[in-house]
Formats: structure tokens, sequence, C-alpha cells
């Protein structure tokens, strides 16, 4: 793995591990090691889907489970779009890694629309359909924010200062 992505991944899990454990202390059960195994792992694959091509999440999920980390292959295989997600009532890891990771903006903490024009600018630039999957990608993590926040005593805003 790239140092850089090394680093991306550190400040994912940093975000997970406070938004994770806010949310336990809510009450809601999860697991925060998962959650943040999950995040330290979850672009496993991007240096290696980076030189030969392919879809990283599709690539880690497939490493964790040949290494037999069974309970974090869908996180990592769902950080960039969720699958299989619920908006109310039940709340899973693999959304907390999916919601973290969009705001990373490689190691600094943005909003989700800083995040979502970055995409749009390095990937989708000339590309009118891949743009509106990105932007619908990011009405659906906008949901996700406001189902994790309204267990949490504190604001989106408030994440950058929380993990320095």
């Amino acid at each position: 793995m790239l140092d850089n992505i090394k680093e991306h991944s550190i400040v994912v899990a940093d975000i997970v591990r406070v938004i994770s454990t806010g949310l336990v202390h809510s009450g809601v059960k999860i697991s925060v090691e998962k959650a943040v195994a999950g995040a330290l792992l979850h672009d496993i694959a991007k240096t290696q889907c980076i030189q030969s091509g392919g879809d990283h999440a599709t690539v880690g999920r497939e490493i964790c489970l040949q290494h037999q980390f069974d309970e974090i292959a869908d996180i990592v295989g769902e950080h960039v779009w969720l699958e299989d997600y619920s908006l109310d009532g039940v709340y899973s890891e693999k959304e907390v890694v999916y919601y973290a990771d969009k705001r990373v903006l490689h190691t600094s903490v943005v909003t989700l629309a800083e995040r979502m024009h970055d995409i749009i600018d390095r990937y989708g630039r000339n590309d009118s359909r891949l743009s509106q999957l990105v932007r619908m990608n990011f009405t659906i993590c906008k949901g996700v924010e406001k189902k994790l926040f309204s267990q949490l005593d504190f604001r989106p805003e408030d994440l950058a200062r929380m993990i320095l």
C-alpha cells in the first residue's frame, strides 16, 4: 500500500472510531473494533488497482476473504458504494466506514460537498454519466450522515477537531 493511501486510511479510521464510539455510547449496537479494522483496510487493494486496473473495493473484498477477514470483507467491498443499507433503525459498521471515507480527502477532513466535487473533478470531469452516479452516491451518503448524526451528540462539522 502506498504511504499516502496508508495515511488516508488512518485518518478514515480516526473518524470511524469517533463516530462508532459515539454511536455505542448512545446505545447503538455496532462493533468499534470491527469498524476501525474495516477502515484501516478499506483501501487495501487501491495500490494494486492503480497499477493494474480494476475496482479496488471489489478486489479489496476478495483479499479480505482470501485471508479469512470475513467480518470486514463487506465493509471493504461497500466503502465506495453501499449496496445493503437502511436509512432508519439498523446501523452497521459499513455505513460508518462508507461515510467516513467520503469525509476524508487525502488526509484532510472535508465536507461531503467538497469531497464530491473532488471526485467529480478527478474521475468524472468529462463523463456526465459518471458525474451523475457520483452525485447519486453522495445523496445516499447525505442520508447516511443524517441517520448517523441523529444518534450522536456532536455534528458533522465537529469531526475535524475531534480527531486532532
